[in-house]
This record gives structure tokens, sequence and C-alpha cells, in this order.
């Protein structure tokens, strides 16, 4: 039987902490999303400032990463080429750039999205809060 990594309270904290400490450095208003591989919620924060409506789209963003298994930037970069029958996928409402999932030994073991600032720096947020994961 296969065995994979799963994420702990811990390493959710972590990486709340690392997203957040990113963010604000760069003084960025927005919510962090942490996922497991099936998309369910494991830690959100909205950080000061941050719009009301980035408390739904960083998980959506953070779902899509998980199932897809991909960045989300790829899904908006398909719909952005015109492919936007793609739109109608089902289970992945969140095809913006900022969710990105959580790699380790080769398999998605969850995803992280941020909303707020513009879609790099959601990007970049997530990303900081994976550092620290795999640090």
């Amino acid at each position: 039987m296969k065995t994979k990594a799963v994420l702990t309270d811990s390493d959710v904290s972590k990486m709340l902490a690392a997203s957040k400490a990113c963010a604000n450095k760069n003084n960025w208003a927005v919510t962090i999303a942490i996922v497991d591989d099936g998309g369910h919620l494991l830690g959100l924060q909205r950080l000061d400032g941050a719009a009301p409506v980035s408390a739904h789209i960083a998980p959506a963003k953070a779902h899509t990463a998980a199932l897809g298994r991909r960045e989300t930037k790829v899904y908006e970069d398909i719909i952005n080429n015109g492919r936007t029958a793609f739109l109608s996928a089902p289970l992945v409402a969140g095809m913006l750039e900022g969710g990105v999932p959580i790699v380790i030994d080769g398999e998605v073991i969850g995803a992280v999205g941020v909303s707020g600032v513009k879609s790099s720096e959601d990007a970049e947020v997530a990303q900081a809060g994976i550092a620290a994961l795999t640090a």
C-alpha cells in the first residue's frame, strides 16, 4: 500500500504564519486559505484590510489547485487564450492565479490560495507559505 504525507495542524499554522509575514512585509491586505488534497479547508486567515470577497476567492483558488494538482494560473491562461468553455469545468471555481499546490515527494498533499492583491502577488504569498513547510 502506498503512503503519503498529510498536512498537520502545526503545518497549517506554520504556512499561515509565513504567508502572513510575506503579505505584511509588502503591506498586502490578503486572505490566505490552506486546504488538504481533497480541497477541504484546513486554515483561513483574512488580514486587516482584506476585502470581504477575498475570504471566498482564496479558498476557491486553493480548492482548485488541490483538485487540479497544478497552479491555478494554468487555468487562467487556458481561459485567457480563448478556451472559455473551460469555465464550465465542474468543481473548479477559483481559476485565477494565486492557488498553488503543496507537493511533497511528488504527491500533492494540499494547496494554498491567496486573494487580495495582484494575482502574481497572491501567488508570491502562497509560495512563501509553502516554502516554510518545506524549509
